[in-house]
């Protein structure tokens, strides 16, 4: 691993766990309560914020638009579809629809996880 790849890896992890409980205090702003926080969250919850990060790093430039297709595509490739409820067994998302199609209160998730990784590594 370079020495880049290697300073993204390690500060992608503090990066995932911060956006995580961000997203989770997002999430319980709009009436959502099942987020965990970051040690009890499952592993596949955990690698997904932690690719979120690293795309983050790796795009600085990257509008929120892209961070929510490539999270997308990530979710994808492990086997998810769209379904109207959240079921980590069927592998069912409501979210794995076009940026553009996400209500605001999903949309706003992107936005401050761009505006975490900015901040917290300018």
């Amino acid at each position: 691993m370079s020495r880049n790849a290697q300073v993204i890896a390690e500060a992608a992890i503090e990066l995932a766990r911060i956006c995580h409980q961000a997203n989770k205090a997002i999430c319980e702003a709009f009436g959502d309560f099942s987020q965990k926080n970051w040690e009890d969250a499952e592993q596949w919850q955990r690698e997904s914020a932690y690719n979120g990060a690293v795309f983050a790093l790796q795009n600085p430039d990257a509008p929120p638009s892209a961070q929510h297709d490539a999270w997308m595509a990530d979710k994808a490739a492990a086997g998810w579809v769209y379904g109207s409820v959240k079921d980590p067994e069927a592998k069912t998302h409501p979210c794995m629809v076009p940026y553009d199609q996400l209500p605001p209160e999903q949309r706003v998730k992107d936005h401050v996880f761009k505006a975490l990784c900015s901040a917290l590594t300018a």
